[in-house]
């Protein structure tokens, strides 16, 4: 009779990246519910099971952790938008679309969010609630995501050359503040269209908000444009 092998020890290496990532999901989560100023380090550390000293092995202070928090998802959806983009551009044959430039952006992202994944889905809440406190979000967004933004802007720029940068900045504004409505999913038109529409449908999100967004654009380059001549 053969005997089962023993089960594998795991490393103290192996070890502390699962410690650690036990932390960072056990703050994600309560940063996501209650912003940065609404959690402790205790509260992280109970929601873990451990006591906050093994926090402070890993993390200098609160916002330190806050910090790890952010980085450790950004890269993911910063490669996957990039990727998109150039992706598009090549095959677009140098004539990029609106449309298609904001599909690329848009459609990569809520692909990754409306995975079956609850630790994305409590990043979105995360990156909706960092986009709209200036106190402790816009910087570490600035941090992260103005690469991909501008790189979305370049390519807006070629599929409206003739329109400012003043109209496509305020373009993106527009649509980071659908995008951030969208991930936050806070249910709300759920309840206003009497359960027609859901807040977690990104399907449904994706057939209409580059279409959509992409009309806003053009309508605004091309009403300016009519008004420079006018005067």
């Amino acid at each position: 009779m053969t005997t089962a092998p023993k089960p594998k020890r795991r490393t103290k290496a192996e070890q502390r990246a699962e410690s650690l990532e036990q932390i960072l999901d056990a703050a994600e989560y309560l940063f996501a519910e209650h912003g940065l100023y609404g959690v402790t380090l205790k509260d992280v550390a109970q929601r873990v099971g451990v006591h906050t000293s093994l926090l402070h092995y890993y993390f200098d202070d609160k916002k330190a952790l806050f910090d790890a928090v952010v980085a450790r998802r950004a890269p993911v959806t910063i490669e996957r938008r990039m990727d998109a983009l150039a992706a598009y551009e090549r095959d677009c044959g140098g004539k990029p679309t609106v449309e298609g430039a904001l599909r690329a952006y848009l459609d990569t992202d809520l692909d990754l969010y409306s995975q079956p994944d609850e630790g994305w889905r409590r990043y979105g809440a995360l990156g909706a609630l960092m986009s709209n406190t200036p106190q402790w979000g816009a910087e570490l967004m600035d941090m992260h995501f103005d690469g991909v933004v501008l790189r979305l802007i370049d390519l807006l720029r070629q599929a409206l050359p003739e329109c400012p940068d003043e109209d496509l900045f305020w373009g993106y504004h527009f649509v980071t503040g659908a995008l951030m409505l969208t991930l936050a999913r806070t249910g709300r038109i759920d309840k206003l269209s009497g359960g027609l529409c859901r807040s977690d449908d990104f399907e449904a999100v994706k057939e209409r908000m580059a279409h959509f967004m992409a009309a806003g654009f053009m309508a605004v380059c091309r009403d300016r444009a009519t008004a420079r001549g006018a005067t």
